[in-house]
């Protein structure tokens, strides 16, 4: 079988609409106002929650819009399957592909990468002296993995796509890292966030190679998207390439 790598995908032809990749859920109703004020308004069925479609035209006949899993957005982008997107950093982190470029944070779904376990364990990650190995499940393995080595700690993960807190609970891991809101439902599970390993707002991201081959039709939506921040009294902070 044959994988294709992002650098073996093709960009598609200038005169084609830009695809820009959205992700299903919270993010894309914090993402529903910042669109509006970029001018960039999908056709009536994206609202339908009972429509079946996936893309989705636009006011603008140069971009349509597809919606995804918010995990899947950097793949389509990384890939050039879409190439704009909005994304949360913690999918960044994980993936870390260098086929993407984030200009713009975007100051929305704002959340955390957070470890947190069992209330009668407290203690057991911030002390790396008492364990040199801990089981830990998560969505984020990489993410993961990283933060324990840097403390010379081997993570097994036990990687979960939900369900997370149930994990140490029923005895499949000792700790979790996962996305945390408000708390309210590692709290409901008798679970105590522990650390934080990183704030996450969501992210304007670009392919690199879309960027290069069309730069003015890319940069025109970015600087779209500039104003848009702007006129929310919410500056764009630029990322570095």
């Amino acid at each position: 079988m044959t994988v294709l790598s992002p650098a073996q995908t093709a960009v598609p032809e200038t005169d084609s609409p830009l695809i820009l990749a959205l992700p299903k859920g919270r993010i894309l109703k914090a993402a529903a106002p910042l669109l509006h004020r970029a001018g960039i308004v999908p056709g009536p069925d994206f609202n339908d929650e009972k429509s079946r479609l996936l893309r989705f035209e636009t006011n603008d006949p140069n971009i349509d819009v597809v919606r995804v899993r918010s995990f899947d957005v950097a793949t389509f982008v990384a890939f050039g399957g879409a190439q704009i997107g909005i994304c949360g950093a913690d999918v960044l982190m994980e993936f870390d592909y260098p086929e993407i470029y984030a200009p713009l944070d975007l100051g929305i779904g704002g959340c955390r990468i957070s470890i947190a376990q069992p209330k009668d364990r407290s203690g057991l990650e911030d002390n790396p002296n008492r364990l040199s190995q801990v089981r830990v499940a998560t969505k984020y393995p990489s993410i993961t993995r990283r933060h324990f080595a840097a403390r010379g700690i081997n993570a097994s993960i036990v990687h979960l796509h939900g369900a997370m807190e149930l994990a140490p609970v029923l005895d499949l891991s000792h700790l979790i890292v996962d996305l945390v809101d408000t708390g309210s439902t590692l709290r409901a599970n008798g679970l105590e966030e522990t650390h934080t390993i990183a704030h996450v707002t969501s992210r304007l991201i670009v392919n690199r190679t879309a960027l290069k081959t069309q730069p003015e039709r890319i940069s025109a939506i970015i600087n779209r998207f500039r104003t848009a921040l702007a006129s929310n009294s919410a500056p764009a902070k630029d990322q570095q390439a």
